[in-house]
């Protein structure tokens, strides 16, 4: 059965065919019933309560940002509703300028990511990697004209007609991987890290590289670990800025430890009964710990622990 990881399983029928329909795209804008999230400074709006949600709005709420041009995007439908989300950033950059206070809280997505519902988790993610990427590629990597926005969000196209460009939202690979050597798991930390956390090891593809030889290089260049037998078992977008982690269980075939200080401050073997308590510990600062259940790394753990 599949895990859905945190920023995974959206509802969202992403209307992939309809969107490149003008008309059509204006007719759900103009939809008294469309929903509209807002971000400010990819920050969204969300509402307290027990459980954090959504601060979806009303077009005649965001109006003011849309005529003034700001980057709307349709994330898709829900029962037919469609769902859009909209950069309300122009407002300004300091806390006290941001608008719309007064529909709910401006939170960062992965605050939010914790404290919501796996449904709610894998929208705001969607919405951050889209409007992060638009605010990122205003102008053609090809000749420098700018850009302007097609297919609901989901493209942009060279303003030059000699050029004409397309170019597409990205998302960059990255596996993440657990070392194993029987009952032990190889873990380690960044200088950045907390005090006392560690996680899994992790890089980012090359091209022409397979999930496994990425695995087996980037183990070897951060722990001088060689690698094996690679086994993949579930993935998580990743929305800062736009990842897909590939989580893996990687066999070692030696066990030496030699550290390349440019990318870790250290690395480790824990057994199985360490790792055990560190997931467990996440929160305490004061006790050796694994990242917050929200990522890949601590769902890895877990799934070894299990026996997955």
């Amino acid at each position: 059965m599949e895990f859905i990881n945190t920023f995974a399983g959206s509802p969202l029928n992403r209307m992939g065919n309809e969107r490149r329909n003008n008309d059509w795209l204006k007719q759900q804008m103009d939809d008294p019933d469309s929903c509209f999230l807002p971000l400010w400074q990819l920050r969204a709006l969300m509402m307290p309560g027990e459980e954090l949600r959504i601060g979806w709005c009303q077009r005649q709420d965001v109006q003011p940002f849309i005529s003034q041009g700001a980057t709307t995007l349709l994330l898709g439908q829900i029962n037919g509703r469609s769902h859009f989300a909209v950069d309300v950033s122009s407002a300004g950059s300091k806390k006290a300028d941001a608008p719309l206070q007064d529909y709910g809280k401006w939170i960062d997505v992965r605050t939010a990511a914790a404290s919501c519902n796996g449904a709610d988790a894998a929208i705001l993610a969607q919405s951050r990697s889209m409007l992060d990427w638009h605010a990122r590629h205003g102008f053609c990597s090809v000749c420098g004209q700018p850009s302007r926005m097609g297919e609901a969000g989901y493209s942009r196209t060279c303003t030059d007609e000699e050029c004409g460009s397309m170019h597409f939202p990205r998302t960059d690979p990255v596996t993440i991987m657990l070392v194993l050597d029987g009952d032990n798991c190889l873990l380690g930390r960044q200088k950045i890290f907390a005090p006392n956390s560690y996680s899994a090891l992790a890089g980012f593809m090359e091209p022409g590289e397979t999930i496994e030889e990425t695995v087996r290089r980037e183990v070897f260049e951060e722990a001088g670990i060689k690698v094996g037998d690679v086994r993949y078992i579930f993935s998580q977008p990743w929305p800062f800025p736009s990842s897909l982690m590939m989580g893996c269980f990687a066999t070692a075939e030696t066990t030496e430890i030699n550290v390349d200080t440019n990318e870790l401050e250290e690395a480790r073997w824990f057994t199985r009964d360490q790792v055990h308590d560190m997931v467990n510990s996440w929160q305490n600062q004061q006790k050796l710990r694994m990242p917050a259940p929200l990522a890949i790394a601590h769902q890895l753990a877990a799934a070894w622990l299990r026996g997955d």
